[in-house]
C-alpha cells in the first residue's frame, strides 16, 4: 500500500496546473457539445423517441448479457443486423427527426449571442386593432360555441397550406371571422390563415400532430393547431366546439382554457413590437387597471 501512494505521489508531481491549456475552441467546442447533449434530451422528452429508446435499452442489456456469457450466435446476428438497424432507426424517427431539424432551424442563434435588439429596425406584424378584432371574435364565437381555427403568421411562409384553402385577401374584422366559422356556411370548415391585418385564406388544412402526450379528449381540430405549431413558427387560436374554451398552439406546446389577458399577451408578442411602444402598452394598461 505503502509503495501504491507513493507512487500516486509521484505521477500527481509530474501534472501541474500550469500544464493545462486551455484554448477558446475547446470553450466553444464544450458549448456545442452541451447544446447538442441538451436539444436531443429534449427532443426526446417531448416525442414517441422516449418510448422506442427505452426498448432499444433493453435490447442492448440483452446483448451485454450475451457478450459477458459469450453466447456467439445472438453476437453475429446483432453484427450482421446492425447495419439494418441503422437505417431501420432512421425511417422510424423520420417525422420526429423532420420536427427536430424543423425547430433548430428555426432558432435565432445571433439574436441570443450578439447585444442587439432586432425588435427597434423591424416593423410590427400586424395592428393593436386586429388584436381586438380576433380577440373580440374568438370570445364571441366561444360564448357561441362555434368551433374556430386561426392560424397567425410568423416568419415562415404558408404558402402549401394557403393552397389547400379558398382564398380571401380581406381585412380582419370580428364580424368577418364569427361569419367565416358559422356554422352550415362554406366557408366554416378548416382553418384561416392570417397574414398581416388581412385573412389570406379559409378552410385550409393543416397537418395533424402525433404528440403522445396530447389528451385523449382533444378532437381534430386541436390536434391540427397543435401540428401546424410544431412544423412552423405561427401561433395558433383554437375555439373548442364543444366547451367554447379558446386554446393557444405555440411552438408545439398547447395552451387550454386561456382568458383574454392572455391571449392578448401572446398575440403582442407576435406582434413584433417595439421595446418603446411595448412599454407604453404596460403604462397604458396599468392605468386602465387603475382606472378600473
Amino acid at each position: 500500500m505503502e509503495q501504491l501512494g507513493i507512487s500516486i505521489e509521484k505521477y500527481l508531481s509530474f501534472i501541474s496546473i500550469s500544464d493545462i491549456k486551455i484554448r477558446w475552441t475547446d470553450i466553444v467546442e464544450i458549448m456545442i457539445i452541451s447544446f447538442l447533449v441538451y436539444e436531443v434530451m429534449v427532443w426526446i422528452k417531448n416525442t414517441r423517441a422516449w418510448s422506442l429508446l427505452k426498448g432499444i435499452i433493453i435490447i442492448l442489456v440483452f446483448i451485454f448479457v450475451a457478450a459477458l456469457f459469450r453466447m456467439n450466435t445472438i453476437l453475429w446476428i446483432v453484427q450482421n443486423v446492425m447495419n439494418i438497424a441503422v437505417i431501420a432507426g432512421v425511417i422510424v424517427f423520420q417525422p420526429e427527426l423532420r420536427q427536430a431539424l424543423e425547430q433548430l432551424g428555426r432558432k435565432k442563434f445571433l439574436t441570443t449571442i450578439l447585444p442587439f435588439d432586432p425588435g427597434k429596425n423591424t416593423e410590427e406584424r400586424f395592428s393593436d386593432k386586429t388584436i381586438d378584432e380576433i380577440i373580440k371574435a374568438c370570445f364571441e364565437m366561444g360564448k357561441a360555441k362555434t368551433g374556430a381555427l386561426i392560424v397567425m403568421q410568423q416568419s415562415d411562409r404558408l404558402d402549401d397550406y394557403t393552397r389547400t384553402g379558398i382564398p380571401l385577401d380581406s381585412l380582419i374584422s370580428s364580424q368577418l371571422l364569427i361569419n367565416i366559422f358559422e356554422h352550415n356556411t362554406p366557408l366554416h370548415d378548416g382553418a384561416v390563415i392570417v397574414s398581416g391585418n388581412r385573412i389570406v385564406a379559409a378552410t385550409c388544412y393543416l397537418p395533424l400532430s402525433d404528440n403522445m402526450r396530447l389528451s385523449k379528449d382533444l378532437g381534430t381540430r386541436h390536434r391540427a393547431g397543435v401540428g401546424m405549431s410544431e412544423v412552423t413558427d405561427s401561433l395558433i387560436i383554437i375555439v373548442s366546439e364543444e366547451t367554447g374554451r379558446v386554446s393557444i398552439a405555440w411552438n408545439g406546446e398547447l395552451f387550454r382554457n386561456s382568458d383574454a389577458e392572455k391571449l392578448r399577451e401572446k398575440l403582442i408578442i407576435l406582434q413584433n413590437k417595439t421595446v418603446v411602444e411595448e412599454k407604453k402598452f404596460r403604462i397604458w394598461k396599468g392605468r386602465a387597471k387603475d382606472e378600473k
